[in-house]
């Protein structure tokens, strides 16, 4: 059933409280709605009921239920009618449906009129209180309910701004307000008796209410114990442990890990089965980032006669290039080493780890000895591998990704790369920059497909004018060799094409690591995509066993790693006096093609997709001086800001060093910054920073009061005059 439009529900909204405010004052209900005057009446309205007990229960009951849904004064002074009316039997069966009834209806009124326009305005700052009724809603309002002293009709609207269903309030209030409902209407059976509230709820009423209001969230707790009990029931517990923390990886997120425990003097061990670092410094982030370096040289050097520069050589040497490459891990290692983390108070093993129960981690060490820890928790920071798709003939074929890339020693002529992610575009135009013939090849209408389609036409545009066949569109098929010569078969619109090769690269995304530690053997879930599953604590199936990093997502970042890994250790030894809910409100990220894309926040797809208003102010880095001068005048900085308001939704930028420039931004939502603090921030000239300084400026002047400028341009003339 279609629900009705918005402007037609205003429009009965609008009559129906126009239509109550005049039987208000028109009948004098307000006078009417007092305890005097219920008292005054009793006799009447009893002979009414005697006369005509059907009829005046329906009258009874639709007023009610009118008083409720309009939020009008004088809910109390009806309960206590109903006693005195119908006694509590039939009192209490009338006021418990009708009340209900009633709250449903403001309910709804709120959800169909308020909630879209409050959570698009607001929808960031109410996401943790959704994210709280949609997992414990019942209970929250189970408490408000069972406790009268929330205002009734507070409750009703506040509750249709959020995501619980209607008949969920609805059952849960038609149970929580029968205690009070009880309690006033047998009240009303004894009218003479009551001068006022206070003799209808005393001090032990008020913490027998107060007590049972309680009861929903005691009783969660302990549901929540028994359950962990459950969880647990088969294992055997140590009667003590050897450790405080076992940490398993030496990626970001379990160095990070090992570090906050060591620092607050915690006995830690970390494990590590291949290199200290894990992906990001030995595959991902430090060798792609200094291959591109090398490769953003080459170009420069291509292009030096555009700075004056006319006899600049540019011959690339792939293996010194390689050997830089290796150099630069070589150089960063140290902090990441087994002697820093050592001399830091962490025991480093290196070794495969196995978890055998919720407390126990056996080591199969690198010199073939075996040993077994005993910890009071474990955090698991597995990390993830390449994901290779099963592509007929891709095996037999041989392929690179993105792990095995960084063992060429020579360059290859022609290279496929598979994928058109961050990592693929990095490395197809790295490679293309040095002096590959590369073929990208993309499943989807575009490559960088979370961003806005305006960032993937200038990606690809860079890459295609880096000598990059960007081929959108194109599902693999199969890997064919014909006369010793490979070929990637790909599909685009019903025909195959066929791509020779030298070498292929597999860059369509990261598989989390899950197998082969023991998380079969607990029993402790994945989610659809493949994570750890985890509570907002980061804690898994069992509560002293966390994940934090690429296996357990929801993102792939190597700060996003490290930045759970606070969250995780600190929750692990503090967490019996407070834990912490892991923060992803503010998460940057950059992808470092040329032009560099970072961003942070919402894209105005996922605002559009999240139904999420907004405004966009938008600067053209091609006007910055400084960007004119170095000749990386292309690219833009994206603001989306609460409309009207500078609060900032989301940033997008494109351009040389946006990865650098984002942090700004960055800090601004972390903190509550809105543009104008921007705008009023002196930034140093010239500097690429300062396009972060003229969107904001752009704002100003689009917002603007123009009335109030047409005044002061009167008074400036009339100043001339």
């Amino acid at each position: 059933m279609a629900r009705p439009p918005k402007a037609l529900l205003w429009a009965g909204a609008a009559a129906l409280v126009l239509a109550a405010v005049w039987a208000w004052q028109h009948f004098g209900l307000g006078a009417l709605l007092t305890l005097d005057n219920l008292k005054a009446s009793r006799d009447a309205l009893q002979a009414r009921v005697q006369a005509q007990p059907i009829t005046t229960a329906a009258i009874f009951f639709a007023i009610y239920v009118a008083a409720a849904a309009l939020s009008i004064p004088g809910a109390l002074i009806l309960t206590l009618a109903a006693g005195a009316m119908f006694g509590l039997g039939w009192g209490l069966l009338l006021v418990s449906f009708a009340s209900s009834l009633g709250a449903l209806l403001a309910f709804l009124a709120a959800r169909y009129l308020l909630r879209d326009t409050i959570q698009a305005r607001f929808g960031q700052a109410l996401a943790p209180i959704n994210e709280g009724v949609r997992q414990d809603g019942t209970f929250y309002l189970l408490t408000l309910r069972l406790v009268p002293v929330f205002p009734f009709w507070l409750v009703n609207l506040m509750m249709g701004l959020t995501p619980i269903g209607a008949g969920r309030f609805y059952a849960v209030s038609q149970v929580g307000m029968l205690a009070g409902t009880a309690v006033f209407v047998n009240a009303g059976t004894q009218l003479a008796a009551v001068q006022s509230a206070g003799d209808i709820l005393s001090p032990g009423l008020w913490g027998s209410f107060v007590l049972l209001g309680l009861f929903p969230l005691l009783a969660k707790a302990g549901v929540g114990w028994l359950a962990q009990r459950k969880v647990y029931a088969k294992w055997t517990r140590p009667r003590s442990f050897d450790r405080n923390l076992v940490v398993i990886g030496a990626g970001a997120g379990g160095l990070v890990s090992a570090y906050i425990a060591a620092a607050v003097k915690a006995k830690v061990t970390l494990i590590e089965g291949h290199k200290m670092g894990g992906d990001c410094l030995n595959f991902g982030c430090v060798p792609s980032k200094a291959l591109i370096r090398s490769a953003k040289m080459a170009q420069q050097l291509k292009k030096a006669h555009e700075l004056g520069v006319t006899d600049a050589a540019g011959r690339v040497d792939f293996a010194a290039v390689m050997q830089r490459v290796h150099r630069v891990i070589a150089d960063i290692a140290p902090h990441d080493s087994v002697e820093r983390y050592t001399g830091l108070g962490v025991e480093v093993l290196q070794g495969h780890a196995r978890i055998t129960s919720p407390w126990t981690v056996e080591v199969a060490l690198a010199d073939g000895s075996q040993q077994t820890l005993t910890t009071k928790n474990i955090v698991i920071a597995a990390g993830a591998s390449p994901f290779v798709p099963p592509i007929p003939g891709l095996k037999e074929a041989g392929f690179l990704t993105s792990d095995t890339v960084w063992g060429l020693t020579k360059l290859p002529k022609r290279l496929v790369v598979l994928g058109g992610g961050p990592i693929g575009s990095e490395l197809a135009q790295s490679f293309a920059r040095l002096g590959s013939a590369v073929t990208q090849v993309e499943m989807a209408p575009r490559i960088m497909g979370r961003e806005d389609p305006e960032v993937s036409a200038l990606v690809t545009a860079s890459l295609r004018a880096d000598g990059v066949n960007v081929l959108t569109g194109h599902q693999a098929v199969r890997v064919e060799v014909v006369d010793g010569e490979k070929r990637l078969i790909a599909k685009a619109g019903g025909v195959e094409v066929a791509i020779p090769f030298d070498d292929l690269l597999c860059a369509v995304g990261r598989s989390p690591r899950v197998t082969g530690y023991g998380l079969e053997e607990l029993g402790i879930p994945l989610t659809p995509r493949k994570t750890i599953e985890t509570n907002a604590y980061l804690q898994t199936l069992y509560p002293n066993i966390y994940a934090v990093g690429d296996v357990a997502g929801p993102f792939q970042f190597t700060h996003t790693a490290a930045h759970q890994a606070w969250y995780a250790a600190v929750n692990a030894l503090f967490g019996r006096f407070r834990r912490f809910k892991a923060d992803y409100r503010v998460i940057p990220w950059a992808t470092f093609t040329d032009p560099e894309v970072a961003r942070v926040g919402l894209s105005e797809v996922e605002a559009r997709e999240q139904g999420v208003a907004y405004e966009v102010t938008r600067y053209g880095i091609d006007d910055l001086d400084r960007a004119i001068a170095d000749g990386a005048a292309h690219g833009f900085v994206k603001v989306l800001t609460v409309p009207g308001k500078d609060r900032i939704l989301g940033v997008t930028i494109v351009g040389e060093h946006a990865g650098d420039l984002l942090a700004e931004y960055v800090l601004a939502m972390k903190h509550g910054l809105g543009l104008n603090k921007i705008l009023g921030t002196i930034h140093t000239y010239p500097t690429l920073a300062e396009a972060n300084k003229a969107v904001a400026g752009e704002w100003k002047r689009t917002h603007a009061p123009q009335t109030l400028l047409q005044w002061v341009g009167r008074y400036h003339a009339w100043e001339r005059a």
